[in-house]
């Protein structure tokens, strides 16, 4: 609900009627986030009001039909402020018809997809874009909207199919892009830093407005963007089984192995700043963790919930 979004043309209020859904829905209801909603504005309880009786309306249209045109059995219990427990494709019907196939259309649909530790997983999106996602990261996505993506934590690599007209945009924390025809990915951590594989992105649009071409990266310190270099070919290596690091310190890299192992690797406090450069073979960690040891000059040591990088005695 990033905007408030009304259809002139059918007289619906959207963003109520995404309210009305959503809480009649005991899994998608955010009490709280409704509470903040209802309290933003003295007349957004009585948009809602409107919407929740467009529903009601659509419900007892479907009700009034003969058994064998609806199949859906609605639950008999009382209707109160949240009238519908549950919505299938014959009431989808019925709330077209009852507010117009642009209003449902334009209605926000919001869904999330996560990865565990270990797992990676692409995401085709309905634009012809795609999303790959690193392991232990979240993306939250809108089905009304494909051309926009949260990247809420962890490693993704965004591969767009450019539309000058509707640009696709991706909100990292505090950091927004814009693509401009592109394959990047975006990382979301101790540090946050974006890198261009193909084409050119935008980063903070209404501010520094930095372009960034293939080959590029801009890593947050701080309120700085502080811009390198790298191979375009080592942009998301991560899904061919490796990761490649040009100074970084060690608490970073073990950050990032750990999204593709089981189990993380922390780093001891002594060498934590410590710089790293090189490539790791995530199938050589996964099968031995130890590996890191020689790589990084450093005593691995198997910790209670996973791998400890230590100094060298």
């Amino acid at each position: 609900m990033s905007q408030d979004r009304i259809s002139p043309a059918h007289g619906v209020d959207t963003v109520a009627l995404d309210w009305a859904l959503r809480m009649a829905d005991p899994a998608n209801a955010d009490w709280d986030a409704f509470t903040d909603w209802l309290e933003a504005d003295s007349g957004h309880a009585e948009r809602y009001d409107r919407a929740a009786a467009t529903l009601l309306e659509a419900e007892e249209a479907l009700a009034a039909q003969p058994e064998a045109a609806s199949p859906i059995v609605i639950e008999p219990e009382p209707v109160r402020r949240y009238p519908l427990r549950w919505i299938g494709g014959a009431m989808a019907a019925a709330l077209i018809g009852a507010i117009g196939v642009t209003a449902w259309q334009d209605r926000a649909q919001p869904y999330a997809v996560e990865t565990a530790a270990g797992e990676t997983r692409r995401v085709p999106l309905s634009d012809g874009s795609s999303v790959t996602l690193a392991g232990l990261s979240r993306v939250e996505l809108d089905r009304a909207e494909p051309r926009r993506a949260v990247l809420a934590r962890g490693e993704a690599l965004f591969q767009v199919r450019h539309d000058a007209q509707h640009p696709f945009a991706v909100q990292a924390g505090p950091l927004a892009l814009i693509d401009l025809g592109t394959v990047f990915d975006v990382r979301m951590g101790r540090q946050t830093r974006v890198a261009v594989a193909e084409g050119a992105v935008m980063v903070d649009p209404k501010g520094a407005a930095l372009r960034l071409d293939a080959g590029q990266v801009v890593a947050v310190d701080g309120d700085r963007l502080v811009r390198s270099t790298v191979q375009p070919e080592e942009v998301g290596g991560w899904r061919e089984g490796r990761l490649a690091f040009d100074g970084a310190p060690l608490s970073l890299v073990a950050e990032d192995v750990s999204r593709f192992l089981s189990r993380p690797v922390t780093v001891a406090p002594a060498i934590a700043m410590r710089p790293f450069r090189g490539t790791i073979d995530l199938d050589a960690v996964r099968r031995d963790p130890a590996v890191l040891g020689q790589l990084m000059d450093v005593n691995v040591r198997r910790a209670a919930t996973g791998w400890m990088l230590e100094p060298r005695e």
